[in-house]
């Protein structure tokens, strides 16, 4: 019953923060994200991280995130997929590159420095999302490259740091072996991405008609929840950011039923 108590604290009180933040002209994140600051280790200790908490948080903002993915327009963001990969490889390239630099003043190896830069070259995506959506800039210019920008971001930081556990792993392996993890680990990502596209140009629509017949009201949106979180639970499975695959998830009729 802790947990619960604990949650209520959190769910009204980032209530609160949240509309004082909105009169204030702040998105409701702002707030929220410094009420964490005050309830937690950092400040009072009121709340600390624990399994269920993390549990819940992660299924928060996979949902956000499947949401976003549905009210974005994905023909705007493929007609600004240049300038949100441009801004997207400089906020991987400028984190890794200073940080890096930085990391061999204290006396870390080159891989190590490597490393350390790729950990701050991540972005939270879900705050993106979260901001772009309350003020409604999701179908703008603006917010497609934002939006377009941060999950590449992601990607790619995802990716690189998948790169590095990978070499950083097979230290002490032979060449072989570490090569072949190497391409294990890109293999699964690319997959994942095959498998994506797939099940909403072909599977999706299947498995919402089967749940439109089952006889119980609430059908649809079970299995709207299924693809949201099974996709989430599958990305985090082969590397991926569980977020970003709650993103790409993206089925219309799917959102409709999950919002309903």
């Amino acid at each position: 019953m802790h947990f619960i108590g604990t949650l209520t604290l959190l769910l009204i009180t980032t209530l609160l923060a949240g509309h004082l933040g909105q009169r204030a002209g702040l998105p409701a994140v702002v707030p929220q994200i410094l009420v964490g600051v005050l309830l937690g280790p950092a400040m009072l200790g009121w709340v600390h991280a624990s399994t269920n908490l993390t549990t819940f948080a992660d299924i928060g903002v996979v949902i956000l995130m499947f949401l976003g993915g549905m009210e974005s327009d994905i023909d705007l963001l493929k007609r600004y997929l240049r300038p949100a990969l441009i801004v997207a490889c400089a906020g991987v390239i400028m984190p890794v590159a200073l940080i890096g630099l930085a990391s061999r003043f204290f006396g870390v190896s080159w891989t190590e420095a490597a490393f350390i830069g790729v950990i701050f070259s991540a972005t939270s995506v879900s705050i993106s999302v979260a901001v772009l959506k309350e003020f409604h800039y999701l179908d703008t210019r603006e917010g497609a490259t934002i939006l377009g920008a941060a999950v590449a971001d992601d990607i790619i930081g995802v990716i690189l740091l998948s790169v590095m556990i990978a070499i950083l792993g097979g230290e002490g392996m032979s060449t072989g072996g570490h090569q072949s993890n190497l391409v294990i680990v890109l293999a699964g990502q690319v997959a994942f991405f095959a498998f994506v596209y797939v099940l909403i140009r072909w599977v999706t629509p299947f498995l919402l008609h089967f749940s439109d017949r089952l006889m119980m009201t609430s059908s649809s949106t079970i299995m709207a929840m299924v693809i949201c979180l099974g996709t989430a639970w599958l990305a985090e499975e082969v590397g991926l950011s569980g977020a970003v695959g709650a993103f790409f998830c993206r089925d219309c009729r799917c959102a409709d039923r999950l919002q309903s």
